[in-house]
């Protein structure tokens, strides 16, 4: 058999819709609760700061520490959900989810903050590929669209609503609830789950040679890149020793991994789906998928609030646009998906992410709701229909055996493609905006006529303080940061569309996908 090939089957089995559905139903809450946690701290974390007393450099680590296991578990519930099934690791994992969340909602320090976190993040990340495994081994033919369709809605609406709920959250009630919302909805997920999730059996012959030297290498690697990816930018990089002492550890243990799982028997993740040149591809543009989904929620609310001085709810007013497109364009790009080449929809939602990237990066430091309101439609509707395409590409061609393992990839894909780009978005904004603070500067001398006029005119209208003159000076200078800051964001944008460039041309190479009515599960003709 071929790489690409994909094993048939004569017969369709009946299906019972309502247990599916509704098992489906609670594995999808499990994971919406998941990746919106990833986030949902981001416009509260002042507001943790002081509930917790914990500094402006330990602040940080709420988010870092739940994404850094996190980054393990994911690959790792593939080898899990084989040996015991989906529903047991989806019951364990979000078990400890919720009491994880619990737990971090009543920590009144920071070290146990921190702690919960990690634990939070580990334990959960086994919700988020399970989905993705249920819907292409357990949905039909065209029913399998539709369950993409929803997990696409779901992985792209949760990160862009997490921070505008948090803030909410938190002005309304308290930083707390930003964990004890959890609690309803994952004990519904729970309910469902256990009541309607047997969708698949495990296999406990994979119990025998588990692969520890493997896990061990796997979780170092992933955990010292994901550091590195995530402080790396606020350390400087590579002037700061443990940054660099666990990038030369991730470039050590990643290669040792991947020889490992080839060379073992029964190893932790099967890299074999490799082979498949679909999956290469898809990889590849998930990565960028993910860039595009974590950068452009990260740079947006970043602008509004550093630039415009906008609070957590004008963020979140302004951020809605985006989500509301991703709402609204999902039921057509699943009908799209039906009959159009998804190669042709993976290139028209990258052009159209490009096309939203590249008009804000003329943005200007006045752009508020509505001049962002076109970028957020644009681009909410071409990540929307990339993502969607870009799912069903990766995983469509790939034999039923290997779709549980294949699914933990594609989500680690597109978490470390986040991780990627806001590592290198938060570089650019630091770098450039020193470098066009420098070009400002230099343009402007203290000797011209019309510098000190206008510093004159500043420092008469502040002669109220105790020196007028270095008053005016400050505010001139501000204003010059504020113009820096600007134009750092507008180049940040730009490399958002030239990353969304070159997955038009890498869709390109993507073999022709084509989902038969009527085909049965795991089934693609």
């Amino acid at each position: 058999m071929t790489p690409d090939a994909v094993p048939g089957s004569a017969t369709q089995p009946s299906i019972n819709w309502t247990a599916l559905l509704l098992g489906f139903g609670g594995m999808v809450i499990g994971q919406f609760m998941a990746i919106l946690d990833i986030q949902i701290v981001a416009a509260s974390l002042p507001q943790i700061q002081a509930g917790v007393g914990a500094s402006a450099d330990e602040i940080s680590w709420i988010q870092t520490a739940y994404l850094i296991p996190e980054v393990v578990m994911i690959p790792l519930s593939g080898y899990l959900s084989r040996l015991w099934g989906t529903q047991k690791v989806f019951l364990v994992s979000c078990a400890g989810f919720l009491i994880m969340s619990v737990a971090t909602g009543l920590s009144t320090s920071i070290e146990a903050m921190i702690v919960c976190r990690a634990l939070q993040g580990f334990v959960g990340g086994a919700m988020i590929p399970a989905v993705f495994a249920i819907a292409y081994t357990a949905f039909p033919g065209k029913h399998r669209v539709n369950a993409i369709v929803a997990i696409s809605l779901i992985v792209t609406l949760a990160p862009t609503v997490g921070p505008t709920l948090g803030g909410h959250l938190t002005e309304m009630l308290s930083w707390h609830w930003l964990f004890f919302i959890n609690v309803i909805p994952g004990a519904l997920s729970l309910f469902l789950v256990w009541r309607y999730g047997d969708l698949d059996k495990g296999d406990p012959s994979l119990a025998q040679g588990f692969d520890w030297w493997g896990l061990s290498l796997m979780a170092t690697f992933l955990m010292s890149m994901q550091f590195v990816l995530e402080e790396g930018s606020k350390n400087d990089w590579f002037a700061d020793d443990l940054i660099l002492l666990l990038t030369v550890v991730a470039a050590i243990t990643g290669p040792a991994f991947v020889w490992r799982s080839l060379a073992y028997k029964n190893p932790i993740v099967e890299l074999r789906a490799f082979a498949n040149s679909n999956f290469r591809v898809g990889m590849m543009l998930t990565f960028i998928v993910g860039a595009m989904l974590f950068g452009g929620s990260f740079l947006m609310p970043l602008f509004l609030g550093r630039v415009r001085d906008f609070s957590a709810s004008e963020v979140g007013t302004t951020m809605v646009i985006s989500g509301l497109a991703m709402f609204l364009t999902a039921p057509i790009a699943g009908r799209l998906a039906r009959f159009v080449d998804m190669r042709i929809m993976m290139c028209g939602g990258f052009v159209l992410c490009a096309w939203g990237m590249w008009d804000a990066h003329s943005l200007t430091s006045e752009w508020g709701f509505w001049e962002f309101a076109g970028v957020q439609a644009t681009r909410g509707c071409g990540v929307m229909i990339a993502m969607i395409a870009t799912n069903q590409i990766t995983m469509a061609t790939l034999p039923p055996h290997m779709v549980k393992n294949a699914s933990g990839l594609v989500n680690l894909s597109r978490n470390v493609g986040g991780a990627f780009g806001l590592a290198i978005l938060n570089t650019s904004l630091t770098r450039n905006t020193a470098l066009h603070m420098g070009e400002l500067t230099a343009g402007i001398s203290q000797t011209n006529g019309q510098v000190q006029l206008m510093i004159a005119g500043i420092a008469e209208r502040m002669s109220n303080s105790i020196d007028p003159q270095a008053a005016a000076l400050k505010a001139v200078n501000g204003m010059l940061t504020r113009q820096a800051t600007t134009l750092a964001f507008g180049d940040a944008f730009a490399l958002l569309a030239l990353a969304s460039c070159v997955a038009v041309i890498a869709a390109i190479f993507a073999k022709p996908v084509k989902v038969a009515p009527n085909a049965p599960p795991s089934e693609v003709h």
